[in-house]
């Protein structure tokens, strides 16, 4: 009988930590649904191609500020604990997310305006740059023997429920606004929708228990200490940016950058590729936690390795098809396919994050290799896709830089193999 209550317990911890990595998706894709109007409302006296990469490229500054975020708050979080620095991220992310809900645009502020949205976007990177790794420490920390994947794969599981939530509400206001109000002030909502959902998130999180790992440890580092940690382990933190290069290129181009790819670029239908991103999110949320159960069974590995083979060989081909002849179902297959090989090696990929981190700077190693891989690489995938598109005129050509993105993974799981092979072995059997 006490195992129900447990189980219950253990639900509603996971429920509670994860729902921030919620609100951080939502504000991130709802910029993404809301580039083209953003762009028109910022950047009016810009050409259509440069008023999207002004945007694009102030959605992909935000992620150059999560490596400092990752060193600051994350040593913060390694010192005080996974609580209290989860609350703290929380803080700064609502404030970025009300500040792009209420900002006026260019034409009432000028200069001004599209200046509060890059530090809205800078802010939101700085606390997004250890959310990740505080609620994938955290996750890992209360995973029972032998589901440590699975927990952990809830993470990027709270991050697709935000796209299915985003994209659900998207195609309401594509079908009940017209054109001209949703490019005028209907953008707006989906942000406002995110500061009414804030409060809910603090009560939740509010309510989060310290770690008993984190409890358990006698001593905990020093600033200066866990600086001197990170950079003794510097090789370690290279590999794990490399493995997280698939996994953020990916993400970003399947969610964020298909809103604008359906429609200004296969110019299909603005809620044709909203209803596709829903179904991604879908996707997303039904294979993360499958294959973060089987990374449980089979060991991490061999799902690192075949699906960055997978994505190396089929993703150029795979959009070479979509552009060919572009439309809702060809669209709709093809994202559903890189959804597949982005949850299934992501699935394994953050677990073994986790695990190949010194557990005494955990947190702050983590969030650095997945914030230098996002602010190098990820964050800034749409603008490179919008700019490659442009440049070579090959409207496939986002599937080289899924590919490059593969390419990374494959090579920092060949050259970590023995170490993610050390880790797994330490864990606990069921």
């Amino acid at each position: 009988m006490a195992a129900a209550p447990a189980r219950k317990s253990m639900i509603w911890a996971v429920v509670r930590v994860a729902s921030g990595n919620f609100l951080e998706m939502y504000d991130f894709f709802a910029f993404g649904y809301a580039a083209a109007a953003i762009a028109h409302t910022f950047f009016p006296n810009s050409s259509d191609f440069a008023a999207l990469m002004f945007t694009f490229m102030g959605f992909g500054a935000g992620f150059l500020m999560r490596p400092l975020g990752a060193i600051v708050l994350g040593a913060y979080i390694d010192r005080h604990g996974r609580r209290k620095g989860l609350l703290l991220t929380l803080t700064l992310m609502s404030i970025g997310t009300l500040t792009l809900a209420v900002t006026p645009g260019y034409a009432t502020l000028g200069l001004l305006a599209p200046l509060l949205i890059l530090l809205g976007r800078l802010l939101q990177g700085f606390s997004a740059g250890v959310e990740l790794g505080g609620v994938s420490v955290y996750l890992a920390e209360i995973a029972t023997p032998g589901h440590k994947g699975f927990y952990v794969s809830w993470q990027s599981g709270s991050q697709q429920v935000a796209v299915i939530f985003l994209a659900l509400l998207g195609v309401i206001l594509s079908e009940v606004l017209p054109p001209e109000s949703l490019g005028a002030w209907g953008w707006r909502i989906p942000f406002l929708v995110g500061c009414l959902i804030i409060p809910l998130i603090f009560i939740l999180r509010r309510s989060l228990e310290e770690t008993e790992a984190f409890l358990a440890r006698r001593h905990h580092p020093s600033l200066g200490e866990i600086a001197r940690s990170v950079a003794t382990s510097w090789w370690i933190v290279i590999l794990g940016m490399l493995m997280v290069t698939m996994t953020t290129v990916s993400f970003y181009f399947i969610t964020v950058y298909t809103p604008t790819f359906g429609k200004e670029v296969l110019k299909l239908g603005a809620t044709d590729s909203l209803v596709v991103t829903l179904c991604v999110g879908i996707s997303n949320l039904f294979w993360l936690p499958v294959m973060g159960a089987l990374s449980d069974r089979i060991g991490r590995r061999p799902i690192l390795i075949a699906f960055t083979l997978i994505a190396l060989v089929s993703t150029y081909p795979a959009l070479d098809w979509l552009v060919g002849d572009p439309s809702f179902a060809r669209l709709l297959i093809v994202e559903l396919w890189l959804s597949f090989i982005y949850a299934s090696y992501n699935g394994a990929m953050v677990v073994a994050l986790t695990e190949i981190m010194p557990v005494e700077v955990r947190t702050v190693g983590f969030s650095l290799a997945y914030s230098l891989a996002t602010a190098l690489f990820g964050g800034f995938t749409p603008a490179i896709s919008t700019y490659i598109i442009h440049e070579s005129g090959n409207r496939a050509m986002g599937g080289a830089w899924l590919g490059f993105a593969a390419l990374c993974g494959l090579v920092a799981i060949l050259v970590a193999g023995r170490r993610v092979a050390r880790a797994e072995a330490a864990q606990p059997a069921e």
